[in-house]
């Protein structure tokens, strides 16, 4: 590849990044005011047949449109560009159609595998947006194969603004005219069709003028089928587990002994969880992919010593943010839960699900890893064994143990990824990453930051009681806390080199901490 397109391709891979930023945060955050509207039933019914919604949106958004964009990158001219991608939305309609298919037809069996065949129109909404798959993904993977990604950003943002806007119209007009909960999660789902043909109305389309027709291009059925399945699979890992918890941890409950209600209840307590973890996974893998388009180009220009100094980068700092961000979600979890939620019921099998985040952000790290060097075989083995694990432990896990044991299932399966993935990857590429000494300095930092949570919010709680039950007190309480753990945990990292100096400078305005903790230092020596 020429220095040309290197280039091209980094500039490309910082645009998409920050679409993909702000598609995701949106995605996250708007749960917030919509569980806030609903409340705990009807925040499980949407979140019961989401993950069939954010499959689709990994085939559309991410999995399908980069695997299209290496078929088209490949092509050595425009009109086999073209070709390739005739013969791919070919493949892509056929898809859709048998997903739309398979969810209409088979809405009441599936619902009623989750335990509620009320869902049955839900699932049969959420198929429609199927149908307009083969256009996203086409489009999309067309024009970044041309490093143009301005419309792939444009579009993914779109469609997110368009589908949060759509849920809490919903919301809100659902509340006020006293809709069942079912009627109000049918007309929420509808928001992905929506959110879909806002995206397709701002996406230009593959074809341009009439080219000189060319052979077909082989294998891109089989291409499509495996490589493209593949990096669906691992785009929609954590959408995976939350499909086997749909189909298990109401069910798991009632089996434990709850009523029907008060199951569906607690499923949506258990639920909360979703946008916490997306929240932490959103900002550990933002700062740590930012050195993706860097790894890929030493990858291309054959530099192994730059990329294995990048994959130790990108590892260590996923690690340090990620468990940052765990042990703050963990110690403030029942004010986060009263702040955002209402209530604090539910925080242990929150905080432990919280354990989540590190295990995720580690596997799409490392997997971002293996991907640019086209690896793609040894994450689907991890993640097919994990998701057997979550599948056949989940119910009875759920049934012993109530939302406690699916949080732990779910932390066990995201641990036995990562095991098959770092076992089974390259020992060259493991080696060095994690030294004993990092280690030790990763866990002090932790332990610091948790005492001092716990010192401060246990003085507050004496000197104000009020936070332990006031809402608005609670969130005084994180406004203080958030900042003082922050500066906690990165003055403890600095002063014992947890980084390399390196290391740091990665991350966005660094240079300015660094300076700052320097001068800091020279004030304390005089």
């Amino acid at each position: 590849m020429g220095h040309q397109n290197v280039n091209a391709t980094l500039r490309g891979a910082l645009i998409l990044s920050v679409a993909a930023f702000i598609a995701k945060l949106l995605s996250a955050v708007y749960r917030v005011p919509f569980q806030n509207l609903v409340g705990n039933t009807g925040f499980y019914v949407y979140q019961q047949v989401y993950p069939l919604y954010g499959i689709g949106m990994t085939f559309a958004l991410s999995g399908l449109p980069v695997f299209i964009s290496k078929l088209i990158a490949d092509a050595p001219d425009l009109p086999t560009q073209q070709q390739v991608a005739r013969q791919v939305y070919h493949w892509t309609w056929g898809l859709a159609l048998s997903i739309f298919t398979v969810l209409m037809v088979g809405a009441p069996w599936l619902a009623r595998g989750m335990g509620d065949p009320q869902l049955t129109p839900l699932i049969r909404m959420v198929a429609w947006m199927f149908l307009l798959m083969p256009d996203l993904s086409v489009n999309r993977g067309y024009h970044q194969g041309r490093f143009q990604m301005l419309p792939t950003a444009r579009s993914q943002v779109i469609e997110q603004t368009v589908r949060v806007v759509v849920i809490l119209v919903v919301a809100v007009v659902a509340t006020r005219q006293d809709w069942s909960v079912y009627r109000m999660g049918t007309w929420a789902l509808s928001s992905g069709t929506l959110a879909a043909i806002a995206a397709w109305a701002v996406l230009p389309r593959w074809r341009t003028a009439a080219q000189p027709a060319v052979a077909p291009v082989p294998h891109v059925g089989r291409r499509l089928l495996v490589e493209g399945g593949t990096l669906c699979l691992l785009t929609a890992m954590m959408v995976l587990l939350q499909l086997v918890d749909s189909f298990t941890v109401k069910n798991g409950l009632v089996a434990g002994g709850l009523s029907d209600l008060a199951a569906k209840n607690l499923k949506g307590v258990y639920d909360r969880a979703q946008p916490l973890v997306q929240l932490g996974l959103v900002v550990a893998v933002a700062f740590a992919t930012s050195l993706l388009p860097a790894l890929t180009a030493a990858q291309q220009r054959r530099r192994p010593r730059e990329f294995k100094r990048l994959t130790t980068t990108m590892m260590r700092i996923a690690l340090v943010i990620a468990t940052a961000a765990t042990a703050g979600l963990i110690c403030l979890m029942p004010w986060i839960n009263r702040l955002l939620f209402g209530s604090t019921q539910g925080s242990g099998m929150l905080a432990v699900y919280m354990l989540s985040i590190i295990l995720a952000t580690l596997i799409q790290t490392y997997n971002s890893v293996l991907q640019s060097r086209d690896q793609y075989r040894l994450t689907v083995l991890a993640l097919v064994t994990g998701l057997l694990v979550k599948a056949a432990v989940n119910h009875w896990a759920v049934a012993r143990f109530g939302g406690l044991g699916a949080s732990w299932v779910t932390v066990a399966s995201l641990g036995v990824i990562f095991a098959v993935i770092w076992w089974g990857s390259d020992a060259t590429l493991r080696a060095g990453i994690w030294t004993p000494t990092f280690g030790g300095k990763l866990l002090a930092c932790v332990v610091v930051l948790i005492g001092g949570l716990g010192v401060l919010t246990n003085l507050i709680a004496r000197l104000w009681p009020a936070v332990l039950t006031g809402r608005l007190a609670a969130g005084a309480l994180l406004c203080l806390a958030i900042p003082v753990g922050a500066g906690l945990f990165l003055g403890v990292a600095l002063g014992w080199r947890l980084l390399t100096v390196r290391e740091w400078l990665t991350l966005p305005h660094a240079d300015k901490l660094l300076r700052f903790w320097q001068k800091l230092r020279q004030h304390g020596g005089n």
